[in-house]
Order: structure tokens, then C-alpha cells, then sequence
């Protein structure tokens, strides 16, 4: 990695939940349910932490089927591991722990 990677600031926002599941090893796909009455699509979030804040997000598209029987494309979002475990040896777990702090008081 070139550019160090930043965290968003504000620890409830879309930004901070998105990349809070992707340190966390997990995958995210556009069919997460906290978009559902969100204005802005996960593409849409995924494309401010590559670009704004230098994370290196991969991202695989892969045919499936609807509910209505018709074959579409999804896309799944993740992390390589080792830039999580890079994150995580500068500081990533206090910021983590910043924002499910904040998410807990939140509700």
C-alpha cells in the first residue's frame, strides 16, 4: 500500500459500519439490509473508502438468480487479510471499538 489508509470520522456513520464489517473479515454484497432506507447505494459507500479514504477494497462480481427466477449480477466487497492485519498493527482495533461504542449508545 501506497497510501496509508484513513478511517472515517464519524463513528455511526454508513462509512464507518461498512468498514467496520470489512475489518472484521467479513464480505459485504449489495443486498445488505442496511441500505434499505438508505439513500446511498453500498457502491456507492465502497467508492469514498477506496478513493477518499485509500482503502484497498477488492471486488468480485458473480452471476446468481432472483426471486423471480431471472439471472443477474451481484457483487461482493472485501478486504485482502493482509491489509487487515496492517490495520490492525496501526491502531485498527481502537478504532473499532470506538465505533461499536458509539453505534451501542446510539440506540
Amino acid at each position: 500500500m501506497t497510501n496509508i489508509p484513513k478511517y472515517p470520522k464519524g463513528p455511526t456513520s454508513i462509512r464507518a459500519h461498512v468498514l467496520a464489517v470489512l475489518l472484521s473479515s467479513e464480505d459485504m454484497t449489495g443486498f445488505e439490509s442496511i441500505f434499505a432506507y438508505r439513500k446511498a447505494s453500498l457502491a456507492t459507500v465502497i467508492r469514498a473508502l477506496i478513493r477518499k479514504y485509500n482503502w484497498p477494497i477488492k471486488r468480485e462480481d458473480f452471476p446468481t438468480n432472483t426471486a423471480d427466477g431471472r439471472a443477474a449480477w451481484a457483487t461482493v466487497y472485501s478486504l485482502p487479510q493482509e491489509d487487515i492485519d496492517a490495520a490492525f498493527k496501526r491502531g485498527a482495533q481502537d478504532w473499532l471499538d470506538g465505533v461499536k461504542a458509539a453505534r451501542k449508545a446510539r440506540k
